[in-house]
This record gives C-alpha cells, structure tokens and sequence, in this order.
C-alpha cells in the first residue's frame, strides 16, 4: 500500500509501505536526518521511530530550530532525572519540563543537593549520552502504569496518571534502565542531545507549584543543539551577571528591599532621581499625545472588583481588608477605575477618542518565591492609560500607540521590538462575535504598520485580545513590556456610555495601553541594559563637580550652582583628597560628567571634564560645558560606548 507523505512546501513523496520520520529524513538528505529530533504530522509532534501508516503532512523538526530545541531540553531533562536516579535512588522523580533557555526537574529527597552534587550529577549525564541509549516510546495501561510506578516507590508519577483524563492515552519512555511517564516526543538516543547542555543552579518549589504541598528540590540546566551555541549563552549569562540590577542597585546606593516589605522597595535619593525622570518623561509625553493624568483611589469595594470580572479572575493575587462591613480590595490594576472617571458626567460621541492615564499604584499578592528584585514585586507603579473611543476609531488609535510606543522605546535606547498578537483564552468574558473583532482590528492594526508579528493562541487577557511589544536588549533578552488590549466588554459591565451622532446610548470601546509597563520593572531593565551606566538624560547624578585644591572651592561652588541653574543634578565634592581617589570614587559611581576644578580653571573660568569610560580629559569654558552638555541631555544621546561593566 503506498503512502503520501506531503511536505509544508507542497511537495509529495510516496513511499511503498508504512513509514518512520528517519526513513523520511534519509530519504531526503544524510545532513537532514542527522540534525533531526522529530517529526510534525498533521500538526502532532512524533517520535522520529513512529510509524506512519496513512497519508499526511509532514514537517521534519530539526536541533537548530524552536520547536527542535524545545525537544532538545525535554530530553535533557530525562537524561538528568536517569542520571540522578543512578546516583541517588531513593529520590523520587516529579515533574521535568522543556523552559525558555534549558530545562528543570523537581525532586523529592530527604537530603539536600549540594553544588558538588550538580558537578556529580552532569558528569553522570554526559556518560548516559556517551552510552547513546535507545529511547523507546511505550503505550501502556492506566492501571499497569499506576502499579508499576507505586511498584518502585514513585508516588507522584502514580499520582500524575491518576488525575490525567480517563480517554489519555498513557505512554512510558524507556531510556536504558529508566523508565518515565512522558506524552513526548524524544530523540531516537541518548546519543543524540550531544555536548550542549550544562546544569545550571538549585532551588526550592513545591509539588504542582502549590505551597500547601510537599517541598521539592528543583535542578535547573540549561541545553542547546551545539556546545558553541552552549558557550555562546554562558557568555551571555556570565554578562547578565555582571549587570544583575540587584547588585548594581546596591553598589550604587539606589534602592534597596527587606524582609519588612517584601516585594516592595525603599528608593534611595539616587535611584528616586531615576524613578522621577522616566516618569517625568513619560507625563510630558502622554501629555503632547493627548493623554489626560488622572489620579485613583488605592482601596475599593469588592463590588467594583465582582463587576469587572477581576475578582473570580485574580481574587487569589488581591489583598484584601475588611471595615465597617464591608470588604475592599488594594488596587491591583488600574482599569475598572479609569471606567469610573469616564461615567462621571455625560459624554458625546464629540469627547471620543478620550484618553486617560495614570502612574497607578497597584498592590499584587505575588507568591514569595516568584519575588525577584526589582523586576517582580508586590507592589509597583503601571504607566497606565485607557483609550474610550467608537469602533471607528480602533484601528487610528492603536496606530497612533504604536507609533508613540516605538519613539518612547527610541529615547531609552532600544530600537528592537517584538511584537506579539495574543487572543482568546479559554476563560473569558464576552460575546465570541466581540472577539472576533477584537483580533481582527489588531492583526489589522501591525499589518498596516508593516510589522511582522507572532501569533499566541490563548494568551489574551480575560477581557479582550492584545498586542505584546517586547525589547530586546544589548545582550540579546527579550523583555515584555507594552501592550494594547481591546475590550469591548469592561466598559459595558461596569455602565460606561455615550451619546453617539444618532442620539443613541452606546458603550464605548476601551483600549487598555502601557508603554513602559511596571516602572519598577522598567527600571530594573534599564539598569541591566546599560551596566548602571545611565545615559546623562536619567542619569541620578548628572554632573559632579571635585576640586584638585581647596583654592578652588569657591568656583566649584559656583560651577555646581551654574550646572544647577541649566537644569543638571549636580553634586559638588570638597573633601580634602586626591583628584585621582575622587575620580575613581565617581566613576565607579557611574557619573556621567565629573568636572576636575583646580587653580588654574578657577582662574580662567573653564572646566576640565572626565567623561565616564574614557580616560581622556578635556577643559573648555564653563559655558561651553553647560550648552554642550545640555544639548546632549535634550536630544537624550545614550551613555559613550566605551562605558563597561566593569
């Protein structure tokens, strides 16, 4: 009996007799069916070894590539579990996904992991590679499946098969001697995940995430199709290190967190001046584009919550209170309240589009374990902003954001962005026809930007689609931060109308928008991006002026109220010290400008200027610095190139 095997360029290849993707793979090219993990048919991911008995399309998924690399990790994770049950066998094996970068197993071990156990552990894996042990997909028996693993003492695997659905299917993959629950696909061998993969850190969790539930310990790796790709992202991490914003916030006395509050930060004098210019910033350019700044309570009635849907969807994350009876939640969001601004007094269809925003304080209940500096915390300031506008007026709005999105992105540094279009989750609110125009008008919306974009099935919020604008930074990460959502559903819930042309009550649309995101996080972003070395625009201390005399302290005085006049933050440093200790001090501070005053500059009314990472020294007038400098702070230059980590 033939079969047709049709690839995704249209092309067909018959073959005489049930097939496997390796067969496939040969057939084509000896180079393909070695860079070959598995198989696509008919949209299900196969083992490469599976037999294709009927017609279907087929994709061959290869090491080099997302869905390739996703295996890749998978089947590092098996490799690690068999690795740790080889070495310690009374440990119970849990849960082992494929995640961004690498991969992780969760543990159940009375004794504790240690660093000399990783090193044990990736040594035992790269001879479980070493041995190219065939891997076998199984399909067994729920009960047969649940009486083997109870049988060696794996009671969460028992556990897992026991709340799968009746109709799944249950399949076993065996490696060796070591046997896993897995719905798969893996490499044909062990052999094949090759040399890329190293483990990386330890950490706690709790089974299925739950801290009601057991403790488990969580082994972290991370794994590539080559050891060069491998090397290449151990550079990146060894940078990201170095531009950790935890360590950076503490070297440069800007911010600092502790047990008292936690998720919440105590903002130093200098990391405050960031905080106050990128909001600064942000206010003055939502005001050029129209926004108007509005200011909303922090505690709200439960009620208000229940109406929009936001209390049976994050009732968890809510802190909530109680008084004179009643229950109110802390703001963990800004949008229910921004409808209660747009209700007050009548609105025409003449006051549309209206445009408010808000630097909202929100609080979430964020588990403790996710809390992570200043890039997650509990509580946080949104630049917030919603759109009401008609349906006509969709697609022009989320244009103009768009284009005010990328100028903003532009002034802080990053040209890079990645766009994403999210739509309907399985849980929602809202009429599908609703949604249907809601991705609509924004698939619309990047094409006619000319933008390329990735689909996300099911990732919208609750309440509408939404489009996601990640940045990419200098070291090659992606960082979500703006979005624009489309909600035809909210404004109704919560009694929001207009008076349209017709004389008609309508509901308006809402288009939910953030640019930057969490300030907090933003701000944490930025610091990694420049090493801590801030463009002068945001810099906390623009300018620092020292004296090389103490003849010179009368004009230093002078310089630092001139610089204080144009407009800089200017710091002035009479400490009875060498110049090259205080340079020193203030470079490592990261100051942009540090002005060297001595005899001869007080003399002749100039200034002698050390830029930070650059070793050479410039004098000039007074002037001169402050019309210079000041031209640089406006156009918002970024920091000089030769500025490091270091």
């Amino acid at each position: 009996m033939s079969i047709n095997i049709t690839f995704p360029d249209g092309s067909i290849k018959p073959f005489e007799s049930p097939t496997t993707g390796t067969l496939i793979a040969d057939s084509i090219s000896s180079g393909l069916r070695r860079n070959a993990v598995a198989i696509e048919v008919d949209g299900d991911q196969w083992d490469l070894s599976r037999e294709i008995s009927t017609d279907a399309q087929v994709n061959i998924i290869t090491r080099d590539t997302d869905a390739g690399l996703e295996i890749l990790r998978h089947d590092a994770a098996h490799v690690m579990a068999e690795a740790v049950k080889e070495l310690y066998p009374e440990t119970q094996v849990t849960i082992g996904p494929s995640i961004e970068n690498g991969f992780y197993y969760d543990f159940a071990r009375e004794e504790t992991f240690s660093p000399e156990d990783l090193l044990a552990i990736e040594a035992r894996m790269k001879e479980i590679v070493k041995r190219n042990e065939t891997i076998e997909r199984e399909v067994w028996e729920r009960n047969e499946a649940t009486e083997y693993f109870k049988g060696i003492g794996e009671h969460y695997k028992a556990e897992i098969i026991s709340d799968l659905p009746g109709d799944e299917v249950i399949t076993v993959y065996r490696q060796g001697e070591f046997m896993d629950l897995c719905r798969g696909p893996h490499l044909p061998s062990t052999g094949l995940l090759r040399d890329g993969f190293k483990l990386t850190k330890l950490a706690g969790a709790y089974w299925r995430g739950d801290s009601n539930n057991a403790q488990l310990q969580r082994i972290y790796g991370t794994a590539w199709s080559d050891k060069k790709q491998l090397k290449a992202y151990l550079r990146r991490m060894e940078e990201a290190e170095k531009r950790d914003h935890r360590k950076l916030g503490k070297a440069l006395d800007l911010f600092h967190i502790q047990e008292e509050a936690p998720g919440s930060v105590f903002w130093h004098p200098k990391g405050w001046a960031i905080y106050q210019a990128v909001q600064n910033y942000m206010a003055e350019k939502q005001y050029q584009h129209g926004y108007q700044e509005i200011k909303t309570p922090q505690i709200v009635d439960m009620s208000l919550w229940e109406k929009s849907g936001h209390a049976s969807k994050f009732g968890d994350d809510m802190f909530v209170l109680n008084t004179d009876d009643r229950d109110y939640a802390v703001k963990p969001m800004n949008c229910p309240c921004h409808v209660q601004v747009f209700n007050q007094g009548l609105k025409s269809y003449r006051d549309l589009p209206l445009r408010l925003a808000e630097f909202g304080s929100c609080h979430r209940n964020e588990m403790s374990g996710s809390l992570h500096g200043i890039m997650r915390v509990r509580s946080f300031v949104q630049d917030d902003g919603h759109i009401f506008c008609t349906e006509d007026q969709v697609q022009s709005e989320v244009k103009k954001f768009i284009d005010f999105l990328h100028m903003v992105y532009s002034d802080f540094g990053f040209d890079e962005v990645i766009y994403k279009l999210s739509t309907r989750p399985e849980q929602r609110v809202g009429k599908d026809e609703d949604w249907d125009r809601a991705e609509l008008a924004l698939e619309q919306a990047l094409n006619d930007n000319g933008l390329e974009w990735d689909l996300q099935p099911g990732e919208g919020a609750f309440y509408g689609p939404k489009i996601e604008f990640s940045l990419k930074d200098c070291i090659g990460r992606l960082w979500q931060c703006g979005t624009m959502q489309i909600d035809f559903s909210m404004p109704g819930r919560l009694g929001a109308e207009y008076i349209a042309e017709d004389g008609s009550k309508q509901v308006p649309v809402m288009l939910h928008r953030a640019t930057l995101g969490s300030i907090e996080r933003f701000l944490g972003i930025l610091i990694e991006q420049h090493a801590g070395a801030l463009p002068a625009w945001i810099a906390p201390q623009q300018v620092m002026v020292a004296t090389i005399v103490t003849d010179a302290n009368e004009y230093a005085e002078q310089v630092a109220a001139a610089c204080r006049n144009a407009g800089f933050r200017a710091d002035v440093d009479l400490r009875n010290e060498k110049i090259s200790y205080k340079v020193r001090e203030h470079s490592l501070q990261k100051v942009p400008a540090i002005l060297c005053i001595g005899k001869r500059e007080a003399e002749e009314g100039t200034v002698a200027i050390r830029r930070f990472g650059s070793k050479a020294q410039t004098v000039i007038p007074l002037e001169q610095f402050i019309e210079e400098y000041g031209r640089e702070i406006e156009n918002k230059e970024s920091a000089p190139e030769s500025a490091t980590t270091d």
